[in-house]
């Protein structure tokens, strides 16, 4: 039973991250280009303009995906309650990879939408 709830605490541990992530992103972005903290991406990073089009891009999809990954975490988890440490394991992990996945994927369209949103010097498009 310890290790089921190591588990799940590890397999809530991205979705919680992304939730939060995401309401720290809507109350107060950070606010000056840096190197530390933030969504640093060679686009994101060229001006304060697409410094702050990315977070309000990437906090929306960071939402969604923790309020989904979070109840899907807590299902695939409790459907492996009270089976063997090896079967626990095997479906946390599987579940953890499929949420890093999808963490990493959320990348892909922001970094769409900065690219339709700015040219490569980072001025705004004209609609």
């Amino acid at each position: 039973m310890g290790f089921w709830i190591f588990m799940l605490i590890m397999a809530l541990l991205i979705p919680c991250s992304l939730i939060g992530f995401g309401f720290l992103f809507l109350k107060k972005m950070p606010g000056n280009i840096n190197s530390t903290f933030g969504y640093r991406t060679r686009r994101s990073m060229q001006n304060k303009e697409t410094w702050a089009f990315a977070h309000r891009y990437i906090r929306k999809l960071w939402l969604i995906c923790g309020f989904i990954l979070l109840p899907a975490a807590c299902v695939c988890m409790l459907l492996v309650l009270g089976k063997s440490d090896e079967l626990v394991g095997t479906v946390g992990a599987i579940v953890e990879m499929f949420e890093i996945g999808l963490m990493l994927i959320t990348i892909i369209p922001t970094e769409q939408a900065l690219k339709k949103s700015f040219d490569e010097y980072g001025r705004a498009r004209s609609l």
